[in-house]
């Protein structure tokens, strides 16, 4: 587990594009925090570090659930805010996309409940002073506990 404390939207961009170039085909990147944590914008750094074309604007799938990006893999963006539970996660198909062949990154993945690969990446945000974000990152499996070092040296280099 790791603790970042991202104070601008520069470091939030490090931490996205640096995720987004270590993803691999069939990697899951859990993001919970609450309303206005900057899921989403992490999400979106997420996506142009899979270089998903600047005309693919990424956006909250709030309401449609999902939203499928091109990109070096392809990029899926899940957010479960309007399920109930692994039910309607269930019914939804989005199982399909959760242990695709690209990149799934999940928002309120909490309703997802014992449906979550044992392999993902756990990141959740908090609001801090001043604007700032924490994020704690929890590594699941070898793959991302391998990866880690990637993505503390990224937002090292940001002077944070």
């Amino acid at each position: 587990m790791a603790e970042i404390t991202l104070h601008t939207l520069e470091d939030t961009r490090a931490l996205g594009m640096v995720l987004g170039r270590i993803s691999r085909p069939g990697d899951l990147v859990l993001l919970t925090g609450c309303l206005g944590a900057g899921k989403t914008t992490l999400a979106q750094f997420i996506a142009q570090g899979l270089d998903v074309p600047d005309e693919c604007y990424v956006t909250s799938p709030s309401f449609a659930l999902m939203h499928e990006y091109p990109g070096r893999i392809p990029f899926y963006h899940i957010d479960c805010y309007r399920l109930e539970g692994e039910d309607d996660v269930e019914e939804s198909g989005l199982m399909d996309y959760i242990v695709a062949d690209g990149l799934t990154v999940v928002e309120w993945p909490d309703r997802l409940g014992s449906l979550v690969p044992a392999e993902r990446l756990e990141m959740e945000i908090r609001l801090a002073e001043n604007d700032a974000r924490v994020v704690e990152i929890t590594p699941h499996g070898k793959d991302w506990q391998e990866r880690m070092d990637e993505v503390i040296n990224a937002c090292s280099r940001t002077g944070r």
